[in-house]
């Protein structure tokens, strides 16, 4: 479908829970309460919006958490999406502990891609980081997710004082493994406020000091807006995902689905379409396909993360309660 500022929106990320089985400190402390669990949006209820955004041109789904494996039923949830007459992809984030556990059942499927969160390769940072232990295994089903040929990426954000000082150790991984390794600007949302990070304009120096001879690749390495480099002797490529200081809203592609039934247009905004409300007040399928594409219409030009002053109506809820 085509927006009224003429991008191609085809790619829906889909957060099916907003709980996790981490406390990652910058994205849903201890502190955050969950979404009541008769608020959440049923999975049936999930593929029937996935069968409505097929038949308006968006066919690639990326599903979230919070950790989606910690929602009971999600593998049967991806098999079902993944059968969708109307689906051309569908990937899945996940912080990697209960990855290894399904890899078997996603490659059976067919899943296309799996992007695992890491921020350090140190035990001591890593519990600082998430509140739990659990790096070992990640690392471990890292390993396992690209030996089984699902293509892999790793998702970092590099902190201030916390983490930053790694980057060339993670940078290893994709020198090590076949995966992507890309480098995530914090958000400023909710308790991603409370840290600096780094973008490609702070990091790239740095990594060109240890590897001067990189080379800017163009090749499409997946749906997002990441911007790439190719290390020689590298297995892997390094990328950037600069969503505040590298803006790319005039390319942006995609929309989202909350865990609670939201339909969101831009990550910045508060404002969206409740379907949850439309689908269980009996809506016809007509009125539905109509409501998510005068939506997708609406959709605004730009965020507004980059002004000192919030304008327009900027989103009050914590990362995990959208989904990452």
């Amino acid at each position: 479908m085509i927006d009224s500022y003429g991008r191609t929106i085809n790619y829906l990320r889909i957060s099916v829970t907003d709980r996790c089985n981490l406390r990652c400190q910058y994205c849903m402390p201890e502190s955050l309460p969950s979404i009541d669990h008769e608020e959440i949006f049923r999975f049936e209820e999930i593929l029937e919006i996935c069968q409505y955004m097929g038949e308006l041109g968006i066919h690639r789904f990326k599903i979230t958490g919070g950790e989606p494996f910690v929602r009971k039923g999600c593998m049967d949830f991806l098999r079902q999406l993944k059968a969708l007459p109307c689906t051309e992809q569908v990937t899945i984030t996940t912080n990697g502990i209960l990855l290894g556990e399904f890899l078997p059942e996603l490659k059976e499927i067919g899943i296309d891609g799996i992007n695992i969160s890491l921020d350090t390769l140190q035990p001591e940072v890593f519990r600082q980081i998430t509140g739990h232990d659990g790096l070992e295994t990640v690392l471990e089903n890292i390993v396992k997710s690209q030996a089984s040929g699902i293509r892999t990426k790793v998702n970092t954000v590099l902190l201030k004082g916390i983490n930053d000082n790694e980057f060339p150790d993670l940078l290893h991984l994709a020198r090590d493994y076949e995966v992507d390794v890309r480098f995530i600007e914090i958000m400023p949302i909710g308790f991603g406020k409370n840290y600096e990070g780094y973008n490609r304009e702070k990091l790239l120096p740095k990594i060109a000091e240890l590897y001067p001879n990189y080379q800017v690749t163009t090749k499409q390495r997946g749906n997002g807006p990441a911007n790439y480099i190719k290390i020689p002797g590298f297995r892997g490529c390094i990328g950037f995902i600069d969503a505040v200081h590298g803006k790319f809203c005039h390319q942006c592609n995609r929309i989202r689905l909350t865990s609670d039934g939201m339909l969101k247009l831009c990550l910045y905004y508060e404002n969206g379409l409740n379907l949850k409300k439309l689908l269980r007040n009996g809506a016809e399928p007509a009125e539905i396909r109509s409501s998510i594409e005068s939506a997708i219409l609406q959709k605004p030009s730009e965020h507004r993360f980059y002004l000192s002053a919030l304008e327009g109506e900027p989103e009050h809820r914590k990362m995990s309660q959208i989904g990452g």
